[in-house]
């Protein structure tokens, strides 16, 4: 095998592994959001837990995060829950992060 080859080799294995922890990190995140979301919902922990599993779900309809966005806006807005639209938005960036660092961490 040429060093070219190897070093394709090692992209591809990189990618695949970048890959996959961007997927598990965006459930991961999903889960988180679906439970701050049902906190504000005003949810008990098991309707809590089937909240944040609805929200996995949802991020399933298309590619990208709005789909997960339009839920929990949707959601907000029939349960007159005030958030902004920037206030979901930055909790979804800050649960990704935390998503990533309890991946990282092996939780």
């Amino acid at each position: 095998m040429s060093s070219f080859d190897k070093r394709k080799e090692g992209y591809e294995s990189k990618f695949a592994h970048d890959e996959e922890l961007k997927f598990k990190a965006t459930a991961r995140r999903n889960k988180l959001l679906g439970l701050w979301a049902a906190q504000k919902l005003g949810k008990n922990e098991e309707e809590a837990q089937a909240y944040a599993r609805e929200v996995v779900r949802a991020d399933m309809q298309e590619a990208g995060e709005e789909d997960v966005f339009r839920k929990i806006r949707s959601d907000f807005d029939a349960a007159k829950v005030e958030q902004s639209d920037h206030q979901i938005r930055r909790t979804m960036e800050e649960l990704l992060g935390e998503a990533v660092a309890q991946i990282e961490a092996g939780n």
